[in-house]
């Protein structure tokens, strides 16, 4: 039996930066349009996306994402798409003229978190991120797992 079509204002995550979000604080993060070729699109829709060591960069009062490899469409023979061409971004002129403002103080990286399909259109969640430290790491692991543990405990407490 077929899928039914998503709803037009549904959000179809086809991949996530898992990586961003242990190695980077999230400080603010923006929905962005994505310049695409046709191949691009089929090859995002069939979940062939690696972030690696992707990042946005401001050039001449755009923004565009450098080193987002989307893999090559099967089908696709001479007319492929070059794997990690910068694509540009698309945003409000206000919204990039906040966002390259924000992104120029030390320390902070423009990374993508996840690449969606929103009514047929492929887009990038966009963040401002700081780099954690390595004790920063290991402290969010303690708090991890000590919530797990005190979760684990209210559980085992209700079966009483």
């Amino acid at each position: 039996m077929a899928e039914s079509p998503p709803q037009s204002g549904a959000r179809r995550v086809v991949a996530r930066h898992r990586k961003a979000r242990r190695e980077y604080e999230v400080l603010d993060s923006w929905e962005a349009g994505l310049v695409l070729k046709g191949t691009e699109v089929k090859s995002i829709r069939a979940g062939n996306v690696a972030f690696g060591d992707a990042h946005a960069r401001a050039e001449a009062g755009e923004l565009w994402l450098h080193n987002l490899h989307i893999a090559p469409y099967d089908a696709a023979n001479r007319w492929n798409h070059d794997e990690l061409r910068a694509r540009k971004l698309l945003l409000r002129r206000d919204q990039i003229r906040r966002i390259v403002a924000r992104s120029e103080e030390k320390g902070l990286a423009l990374v993508p978190l996840d690449v969606y399909f929103r009514g047929g259109r492929a887009k990038v969640t966009l963040a401002l991120c700081r780099g954690k430290k390595h004790r920063d790491r290991r402290e969010e692991l303690k708090r991890r797992t000590m919530r797990r543990e005190a979760e684990r405990a209210m559980r085992s407490a209700g079966r009483r």
